[in-house]
């Protein structure tokens, strides 16, 4: 047996001999890690998460509050509650300039949080936080801790921290990890630079780990690892299951072992988990309930709504990439399809469509690769014991060149910009041509030429509508856009956000109309495609061989 798990043993050796409280923790440890996404535990390389995984308690589904971005979701993890209840709804938040009051105030016109309700009742033991990202600090309020610092380099904080555990022996710290966080913005969710992100806050932990052995407290401390959000692309902020779904792992004193807690965990569970351990009194307004489950001698909660737990949905490839769904655009050539379960170990079977209808166990079952003639949307989840799974689909585009297909491009260099410009005043300092309203990020890259300000798209196609009634368009941009047709606005996704979808109806007749996307980038993750559905038509993304110069 290694350290780590010889270690993790000893922590988790004692275990509550009541079913009310748990007992023999005096100390609880909280690591979080920014921008950690449930798929991100899932596929990367970390020895140490996975050595924990197997020594402690832990979940993959806990879901986070919207939007999914760090302030909200770090203050509804300290405060036990969620945006409704504590105001905090946006990164902008300060405490002396936001909208919305919280339902509840402490003495520092904040929220109560996990620290607030902690000094009330041990006034005289030791809590701190130290924290690599400054914004983590005005979540709470300062005064309530011994300690609250910041530091500018995640291996910085680590070393404080670690220092902290050792000499102070704290009954309640937070530490703070950003630099995963920071790798998806750089290279995008779901890389390998993410998950080399991942792998480096996976040796903190073990540093975190070691200094908790050196501090005497393994016997007696419990350590919850937990996330703020994941991400897809380069960026979050959206409704995506990438962005809302992140993992949680309990390991120590008292924690089960090798245990995948089944109840479905919200953010705001965490502070009521830890006043739980430490046996803490909390207020009527924290909606937030402890995750016991997690902890020796105590059940899962009775299910009231007696849920169907659905099989991951599989893997259809050419698999989603960056921003991009799975599937793709073929030029003179028929795309083969290949399917895969998620999970390696399961007993269903694959069935799926190519005409974008929802599986089921009547539709094709998938036995091996196979080839699409035209343009289809395929859909597939895993059937087991006749309880259909999570569905995935991939858009596949079929196109024969020369046949005046494409879409034009012109391209304006930015100005900070936080809504889509008057792009009529301005004038376009580039421009191109593709097949399809689907940004080709190389393309801006380039026509950028070192400007830092962002950057505006006008593309425009005629769009040939086969069948008359009413089409239904779809807009999925970060930062905004807007769709029209025939020069009428039907999409309106405008504004400096992350990836968001936004749609609108219209009424077409049979033949060709005149699209046109405005869109910009106001700086960070950048993405752009459209879709639409119709009669006759499941939502696909607007198919390249139906645009036209």
């Amino acid at each position: 047996m290694n350290k780590l798990l010889l270690l993790c043993c000893l922590m988790a050796a004692c275990s509550p001999t009541t079913n009310k409280t748990p007992e023999h923790i005096k100390h609880v440890i909280v690591i979080g890690i920014d921008g950690f996404s449930a798929s991100g535990l899932k596929k990367a390389k970390a020895p140490v998460l996975d050595s924990l995984l197997r020594v402690g308690a832990y979940s993959t589904t806990v879901r986070t509050v919207l939007p999914t971005v760090s302030s909200p979701n770090w203050a509804s993890m300290l405060q036990g509650a969620g945006p409704e209840q504590h105001g905090i709804t946006s990164n902008d938040w300060e405490l002396n300039d936001h909208t919305l009051e919280p339902v509840a105030f402490d003495s520092s016109n904040r929220f109560p949080s996990i620290f607030t309700i902690f000094r009330s009742q041990r006034p005289n033991e030791e809590a701190g936080a130290i924290y690599n990202w400054e914004g983590f600090g005005r979540l709470f309020d300062s005064s309530l801790v011994n300690l609250s610092q910041h530091y500018e380099t995640q291996d910085a904080t680590v070393a404080a921290y670690a220092n902290y555990l050792i000499e102070k022996k704290p009954v309640l710290s937070w530490v703070h990890l950003d630099e995963v966080d920071g790798a998806g913005h750089h290279f995008g969710h779901g890389t390998k630079g993410y998950f080399d992100g991942i792998l480096k806050a996976d040796s903190c932990i073990g540093v975190i780990i070691d200094a908790i052995r050196k501090a005497g407290m393994e016997n007696n401390t419990m350590v919850m690892i937990v996330a703020d959000h994941g991400g897809i692309g380069a960026g979050h902020g959206g409704t995506d299951l990438e962005e809302l779904t992140v993992p949680v792992i309990y390991f120590g004193a008292g924690i089960k072992n090798g245990y995948q807690i089944q109840q479905q965990i919200y953010q705001y569970d965490a502070a009521a988990t830890i006043a739980f351990a430490l046996q803490l009194e909390t207020p009527y307004e924290w909606i937030g309930r402890p995750v016991k489950a997690a902890f020796k001698g105590f059940e899962e909660p009775p299910l009231v709504w007696k849920a169907t737990k659905q099989t991951e949905a599989p893997v259809i490839y050419p698999e989603a990439k960056y921003y991009a769904r799975a599937g793709g655009l073929f030029i003179d050539s028929l795309p083969r399809v290949e399917i895969t379960t998620a999970e390696e170990k399961t007993s269903g079977t694959i069935y799926f469509t190519t005409d974008g209808s929802n599986p089921s166990s009547t539709s094709a079952k998938y036995e091996g690769p196979f080839q699409l003639g035209s343009t289809s949307v395929v859909k597939a989840a895993v059937i087991e014991n006749g309880n259909p799974g999570k569905i995935a689909t991939a858009y596949f585009r079929v196109l024969k060149s020369g046949r005046k297909n494409g879409v034009r491009y012109n391209f304006y260099k930015g100005d900070n910009w936080k809504k889509l410009p008057a792009f009529s005043s301005l004038k376009p300092s580039g421009n191109w041509t593709d097949y399809e309203f689907q940004l080709d990020l190389e393309k801006p890259e380039i026509a950028q030429q070192g400007n830092k300000g962002g950057f505006g798209l006008i593309a425009e196609s005629w769009l040939e509508i086969d069948k008359e009634g009413e089409y239904q368009f779809y807009t999925r941009s970060d930062d905004g856009s807007k769709l029209y047709i025939n020069g009428q606005l039907v999409v309106d996704n405008d504004g400096d956000h992350g990836m968001e979808e936004k749609s609108g109806k219209i009424k077409l007749t049979k033949g060709r109309h005149a699209i046109k996307i405005e869109y910009f980038d106001g700086g960070g993750g950048l993405w752009l495609d459209a879709y639409y559905k119709g009669p006759g038509l499941e939502k696909q993304i607007i198919p390249a061989d139906k645009l036209f110069f």
